[in-house]
């Protein structure tokens, strides 16, 4: 059964009631072979090569300041064995983003290739949508679903290469990664990103964490499973535009559709900024203080 009668918006600007069928579909209520097209049985998949094309997918709404990390780090710490697709999701409206954009395209590196793709504001607010539409069209082995604050540092994405050749794993994430604290806008690494000069981190400002699933941006798909179902694509809430920024329910139900909470394997080199203030919620408002304090309690 696949759901694609999608509504101009999401019910109350993005889940509602439906949004709680989905999650408690997502626990494994219903079976997830409904919601999806078949997944290519391992065995036919075509196995990492030795020189691997990994696409990164990231979403970027009043993010400039933390995307710019991520794009630095790959201008700062090239690629050499595998070939990198830098497919950004952001909207025209942003003009910070566009301008980093701008000044990021110039750069022309030997295994990079920069994909900036415009989406208007109410698709760009449910990342699913952009997700879904990457991973259906990607040519790439592996697709790693990303966000604009995680970076990848020296050596990242040459281990990665080796970690993934010869596999066939619907999906894989990390096992490590190091983030900051939860940083306050003002803290001199976000003021230093908004700037759009060429930006570096110090790996001591960062602490050692171990995951134990593929989560948010932590997802890295298996290249003909993420061509053959997609991103949540039967699922019609997630593909069905926002008139707000939507948390991010879709990952859990992605790994239910995928049948996997995913394989880790060990890849250095893999940074996430932590910040308090959201992008997506307009600065000074009851909202934005309020989610703020929350950040700061889970902290």
């Amino acid at each position: 059964m696949r759901m694609t009668n999608h509504k101009e918006y999401s019910p109350r600007g993005c889940d509602g009631p439906t949004g709680w069928f989905w999650r408690l579909a997502a626990s494994g209520l219903l079976p997830a072979a409904w919601f999806r097209d078949p997944l290519p049985p391992a065995a036919q998949r075509t196995p990492g090569p030795a020189l691997p094309t990994l696409e990164i997918v990231s979403h970027c709404w009043r993010y400039a300041h933390m995307l710019t990390y991520q794009l630095n780090s790959l201008i700062n710490y090239p690629p050499t064995r595998l070939k990198v697709i830098v497919t950004v999701f952001y909207a025209e409206e942003d003009a910070d983003t566009r301008a980093l954009l701008d000044r990021i395209a110039p750069h022309d590196l030997e295994n990079v290739v920069w994909n900036w793709q415009a989406l208007p504001p109410p698709r760009l607010f449910r990342r699913g949508i952009g997700r879904n539409l990457a991973a259906r069209a990607t040519r790439a082995d592996w697709v790693w679903m990303a966000d604009c604050d995680i970076l990848f540092h020296a050596g990242c994405l040459d281990a990665l290469a080796a970690a993934l050749r010869g596999r066939r794993d619907t999906l894989l994430f990390p096992r490590q990664e190091r983030t900051t604290p939860m940083l306050p806008a003002t803290s001199a690494l976000l003021q230093n990103g908004r700037l759009h000069e060429r930006v570096d981190i110090n790996p001591a400002d960062f602490q050692l964490h171990t995951r134990d699933r593929a989560k948010g941006a932590y997802q890295i798909i298996h290249g003909d499973v993420a061509r053959a179902i997609g991103y949540c694509d039967g699922i019609a809430l997630y593909q069905t535009p926002a008139r707000h920024w939507c948390k991010c329910y879709e990952d859990r139900a992605f790994r239910w559709l995928a049948g996997t909470q995913g394989t880790p394997i060990d890849v250095p080199g893999v940074y996430q900024i932590r910040h308090i203030e959201k992008g997506r919620y307009r600065p000074g408002t009851l909202r934005s203080r309020l989610r703020s304090k929350i950040r700061r309690l889970q902290e």
